[in-house]
């Protein structure tokens, strides 16, 4: 019996692509490290308050409002601003680190679409919204443990999957000079804009794992993937000498230039 479960995902461009999920034990490792930084903000959010109704009440003779008014805004703007942090911190982490947080990056796990794009922010507002939900009783907790895919409520009503990070993608990603140079002449050939940002992370996903595909998964999907590219952007056909990989590491590049 295997360590940890498996899932197989069917891309929109008909490729499998094999994850394993990232476990109990390692989603409970990354949420215990996420709690401890949140409880840091936390902590100096309370200090702030604090000290600025300590002061407020200090002045509250110069003040027309009611030192009992004054101390029930600043406790809402603060109880707002730590459901900002408490929200915001998993919804931007998992965005703009391509579903990790510093608890997921510690544990080597991240969040993926159940299509095995990478999660966007729509996909981590929600997920972080339902973590109450998920937090109360442990119902997270078990919903993983008995599910077959390892889903919370968050990750079923967002569509999300946690799975382990692939070694290969936490690595530069290695494009050569060629291709670079071809990159240039391609933001002078194409309209790069028809690229949408998903369509940028298929390539990027591409190359961070092809190291580990098998020589015949590697070229099958390299192959599908420019073709699909090729379409796209309305290039007729690749020059003899330039292969599919060198293209997806020039239009990686050409993406990453015409930003």
């Amino acid at each position: 019996m295997p360590l940890f479960n498996t899932v197989t995902i069917r891309t929109p461009e008909s490729i499998e692509l094999e994850f394993v999920l990232a476990g109990v034990g390692s989603r409970a490792v990354a949420l215990s490290l996420d709690y401890l930084c949140l409880g840091t903000g936390l902590v100096g959010l309370t200090v702030v308050y604090s000290f600025l109704l300590v002061r407020l009440l200090e002045i509250d003779t110069l003040l027309t409002i009611p030192s009992e008014t004054v101390q029930l805004w600043i406790t809402a703007i603060a109880a707002v601003l730590a459901f900002a942090l408490y929200i915001g911190y998993f919804a931007l982490f998992e965005t703009w680190w391509y579903g990790q947080t510093p608890g997921k990056r510690y544990a080597k796990i991240r969040v993926i679409r159940d299509d095995g794009q990478p999660e966007r922010l729509p996909q981590a507002t929600l997920r972080s919204l339902l973590r109450p939900i998920d937090d109360i009783l442990f119902i997270g907790f078990f919903c993983v443990l008995l599910s077959k895919t390892e889903k919370r409520v968050g990750d079923w009503l967002a569509g999300t999957l946690v799975v382990q990070a692939d070694p290969v993608s936490s690595g530069e990603i290695q494009v050569s000079e060629r291709s670079q140079a071809i990159g240039k002449d391609l933001l002078a050939l194409i309209d790069i804009t028809r690229l949408s940002p998903d369509d940028f992370a298929t390539v990027r996903e591409f190359l961070q794992r092809r190291q580990a595909m098998s020589p015949k998964a590697k070229i099958l999907v390299s192959d599908q993937l420019a073709r699909r590219f090729r379409d796209q952007l309305a290039i007729e056909t690749l020059p003899t000498e330039m292969t599919t990989d060198t293209f997806l590491e020039a239009l990686y590049s050409a993406y990453q230039q015409g930003r």
